[in-house]
């Protein structure tokens, strides 16, 4: 897993089987008897909670994991990073300077420190540079100004096992999608006592939790940044050749949505043919980021979200989609769907996999 050649990557942990899926399945560790919650949904495009439901709290904090969770989320998107100790943390940025209130503790004033980032010197708090105990005493903030800004000041960032904690014990089956940050810049900060690496703390968590033989999706960021690992370009990674040989490891792509539609002056240009030919390969498409306030959306959509939405999944035909606002994107798939209203498909699906696992328990039981 340490070799996988991207910016980054994020790993899919998925699902049980639903008769009749579209899509492949792989079994999902929980805390409940298999069987017993309802099946994650393949039917339709996934929905793919980008850092929680972080139009609505502080990114990557509890309650915008479980804000996702009841508002439909298949999915609950995290970045990982480390402390300074070596626990894998929930967290987007190397520094803590936009998203947390560290610039205020005086005891914290000389720990700002300038490092190299992917070739760029930056300067600021680094979450290398602080112990897990010093970084949860610290409080996050809401990222932009223009979001709810109550919940400031509330919530702790939380650990990569907090997260985990949070699907598994969710009431439906919910996948997880982690995504590595800055894994060059980590392993130069951070020491390990038993000579691992970022990437083995992470695949061991994943283990201790039950999740195996990971689906992986390849993010991909801009046309102008190369992977941070192999300095390959856009074009190199979204080759058919290469997509010809990831396809062999991962099962999907994550690109930046303007890379898949370009924008000029805000406005939408023609699509490109990345997801045909990513579909051609049989991989999936998740792009980022879809965000409801008007600033983020294009012209052409009359900052409407719901059309935009039906443009990514109707037109464009995407797999999933990363969104700051899972209840808005729940909404348009229950409204647009020609699912039964009570997904009743599924509800049988469930309903037949805790019966059998019943009649399992009560012959093992004899």
């Amino acid at each position: 897993m340490a070799a996988v050649l991207c910016f980054a990557f994020h790993v899919l942990v998925l699902f049980l089987f639903v008769g009749g899926a579209a899509r492949p399945l792989y079994p999902l560790h929980s805390r409940f008897l298999e069987g017993t919650r309802q099946p994650l949904q393949t039917t339709r495009p996934y929905n793919i909670a980008h850092r929680g439901s972080n139009g609505e709290f502080p990114e990557e904090t509890l309650p915008a994991y479980k804000r996702a969770i009841e508002e439909g989320a298949d999915f609950i998107e995290t970045d990982i990073l480390s402390s300074k100790d070596g626990v894998l943390i929930c967290f987007h940025d190397v520094t803590l300077d936009e998203t947390t209130d560290v610039g205020k503790y005086r005891k914290f004033a000389n720990r700002k420190r300038t490092y190299e980032v992917q070739g760029v010197n930056i300067t600021g708090f680094f979450t290398v540079d602080f112990t897990l105990k010093e970084l949860q005493s610290l409080r996050v903030k809401q990222r932009f100004p223009y979001r709810d800004q109550q919940y400031n000041g509330k919530f702790s960032i939380i650990t990569f096992e907090d997260f985990i904690e949070i699907a598994l014990q969710a009431p439906r089956v919910v996948g997880i999608y982690p995504e590595i940050k800055n894994p060059v810049f980590i392993n130069q900060r951070v020491k390990w006592g038993d000579g691992k690496r970022f990437e083995d703390k992470f695949v061991e968590i994943l283990k201790k939790y039950g999740y195996q033989d990971l689906p992986k999706i390849l993010l991909i960021d801009d046309t102008t940044i190369p992977t941070q690992d192999t300095n390959q370009t856009y074009w190199e990674i979204t080759s058919d050749s290469y997509f010809e040989y990831i396809k062999n490891y991962v099962v999907g792509i994550g690109p930046w949505k303007d890379t898949v539609v370009p924008a000029v002056n805000n406005y939408i240009l023609t699509p490109t043919d990345l997801v045909t030919r990513a579909h051609a390969h049989n991989l999936q498409v998740h792009p980022y980021t879809f965000r409801n306030e008007y600033n983020f959306i294009h012209f052409n959509f009359h900052q409407d979200p719901y059309e935009e939405f039906d443009y990514w999944i109707n037109t464009i035909g995407v797999d999933g989609l990363f969104t700051d606002f899972t209840g808005s994107l729940h909404h348009f798939k229950n409204w647009t769907s020609n699912l039964p209203s009570d997904d009743s498909d599924e509800q049988r699906a469930s309903d037949l996999l805790q019966k059998i696992t019943l009649m399992v328990n009560s012959y093992r039981s004899r």
